[in-house]
């Protein structure tokens, strides 16, 4: 199955019924997945842009996307941004394939000097 990870902020009055009565929102984002056909890796709080990040997997883009548009649904994420994860072992795979053929740049066009 394909990785993904799904960056989330919580909508300020989430966070206030959030803090006044704490719950367990990887349990219930893991059981979500699983319902869908996909499957939580990991769930982190974080401090930054973003209030948490959610790793997954999904059979499918299609999967993964119906698990996004489930979860955002109520309204208490005022934004998310989800990436497709590549392992290493498919990442080497990709660039081995990608040395075996060349890409042409436009005739035009050449590099600018460093």
């Amino acid at each position: 199955m394909a990785l993904y990870m799904t960056q989330f902020s919580y909508a300020a009055d989430a966070w206030k019924a959030l803090v006044k009565k704490p719950e367990d929102r990887a349990a219930v984002f893991a059981e979500h997945a699983e319902k869908l056909g996909g499957r939580m890796v990991s769930f982190h709080y974080c401090m930054g842009d973003y209030d948490g990040v959610v790793i997954y997997e999904a059979p499918d883009e299609q999967t993964a996307a119906a698990i996004v548009f489930t979860a955002t649904s109520p309204g208490h994420l005022k934004e998310t941004k989800t990436t497709t994860l590549m392992t290493v072992e498919a990442t080497m795979e990709a660039m081995h394939k990608a040395n075996a053929e060349a890409y042409p740049a436009p005739k035009l066009w050449s590099p600018m000097p460093s």
